[in-house]
């Protein structure tokens, strides 16, 4: 295949995503496919010689799509989304065209200052104040990662840069067992260990206790252990609960503690003002992630990574051996320093091309009336007989259940081999709970909405 042969099939495989974007409606969301179909519909060796694309394109559409997952279907309710609006597939058709490797301001310069500008705009779109500097990660793991790693060399003074974590005190975190699993990750890729991830009491509302979290640190100090930070949430993944970031932080900052907050879903709703209560104080972290992946239309992937200084970061993921130097330049963005990885894809284009092509007031738009479809199917399942709403819509995050565990677990079972929504579960207060999670890029009320009549109809008589 040459490039000629890419112009036509480009312009065949464009054909072929808008069929399956215009029919996604008509597909069920979840495949009906069974664990090892797929692979046993593929050679079991490579071939030795080339075949014709037009049999590999052929190949594509007989097997994928009907083994995959819909994430960009209308009545997708699933985990958080994933979206892609158009304008950032387009944007993602030209970065592999390009496929620059942006590890250094040398390697594309433009990759490097349209980031820097991008991670401008979203300061100002999500109202963070004019100190604040950032990066593009892949996803909210690495930017949480990379902030750990940040708090476990500053606690040691940064010999755990070069001498490792032999000998040295035992590091602590801390944060609320509503924070996501990328956090236990973390402190399990840092070094610093899973056990020493303390996890601190929360309130009625499933939010951090500051109380809880100044009297964990106290007693890690008094027993000689060493605390290296605190991670808060707004908008965890079970249930969409926010920690009090003011009051959290300020406990953080009385013991001179390095934070990070995880907003990765949740800090898209930032754009508009009234949300923003959700995070208050926010301005006086260190670090702080959201995903424009999830809510704000960017292709998967793109996780925007906020600092109010790079240099601590940069001093335990930064390194730059001669290879690596850009001649005549000394003081140069090179964002491979802020991150864990060398390599860095152009993941800025899509965020430049999405963001001009709805604007900010269009992506308020599609945010406030997904919170707002959210809130009302909510109301509307709560009068479906033995369906108890568990907790009340936070953002456009609600969960359910139906009777008791067996039943809400079977009822989950029937929604997603029915086809018509998606939808996961958690646990939550120790119960099994249904998740229904508003925010897919095209859909509408009545999507929405279609949630209520599969509840109807698979309860109706059980």
């Amino acid at each position: 295949m040459n490039h000629d042969d890419l112009r036509h099939w480009s312009k065949r495989a464009a054909d072929w995503a808008h069929a399956y974007h215009s029919t996604l409606r008509d597909r069920p969301v979840r495949p009906r496919a069974s664990y090892g179909a797929t692979a046993a519909q593929l050679p079991d060796t490579p071939p030795e010689a080339p075949e014709p694309i037009k049999d590999i394109f052929a190949d594509f559409k007989t097997i994928v799509p009907g083994a995959t997952t819909h994430w960009q279907h209308p009545r997708f309710f699933a985990y958080f989304p994933a979206n892609a609006s158009p304008a950032s597939m387009l944007a993602e058709q030209l970065a592999n065209a390009i496929a620059a490797q942006g590890m250094l301001w040398q390697t594309s310069p433009a990759a490097t200052e349209i980031e820097q500008v991008m991670i401008g705009w979203l300061r100002q779109a999500l109202g963070l104040a004019p100190h604040f500097t950032g990066t593009i990660h892949d996803s909210a793991t690495t930017a949480t990662l990379s902030a750990v790693l940040t708090m476990r060399d500053r606690a040691t003074g940064w010999d755990s840069v070069t001498e490792g974590l032999s000998g040295g005190p035992r590091l602590r975190l801390y944060a609320s067992a509503q924070t996501h699993s990328s956090v236990d990750k973390a402190a399990r890729l840092s070094g610093i260990g899973q056990a020493n991830l303390v996890k601190i009491p929360t309130d009625a509302q499933h939010a951090m206790d500051p109380q809880a979290l100044d009297a964990a640190i106290r007693a890690d100090l008094a027993a000689g252990h060493k605390p290296a930070g605190v991670i808060l949430c707004t908008g965890g993944t079970s249930i969409g609960a926010c920690d009090p970031i003011a009051a959290c932080l300020t406990v953080a900052k009385t013991h001179d503690l390095y934070t990070h907050v995880d907003a990765a879903w949740a800090g898209s709703a930032m754009i508009c003002p009234e949300f923003r209560e959700l995070w208050q104080g926010v301005d006086q972290a260190d670090s702080i992630v959201f995903n424009p992946h999830k809510w704000l239309g960017a292709q998967f992937d793109c996780a925007v990574q906020f600092l109010a200084d790079p240099a601590p970061q940069i001093r335990s993921l930064g390194l730059r051996p001669d290879y690596l130097q850009t001649l005549g330049q000394d003081e140069i963005v090179n964002f491979n320093e802020w991150t864990v990885p060398l390599g860095r894809r152009f993941r800025a284009l899509k965020l430049w091309f999405t963001l001009r092509a709805y604007g900010l007031e269009g992506l308020r738009t599609r945010i406030r009336n997904h919170v707002a479809w959210a809130a009302e199917l909510a109301e509307d399942i709560a009068t479906i007989p033995g369906i108890q709403i568990t907790t009340p819509p936070a953002l456009s995050l609600f969960t359910f259940r139906y009777r008791d565990d067996a039943a809400t677990e079977a009822l989950l079972t029937r929604i997603n081999d029915d086809g018509r929504i998606y939808l996961t579960q958690t646990r939550h207060e120790g119960r099994f709970v249904i998740r229904v999670q508003v925010g897919q890029f095209d859909c509408t009320r009545d999507d929405v909405m279609t949630v209520a009549q599969v509840l109807r109809d698979l309860t109706d008589g059980v």
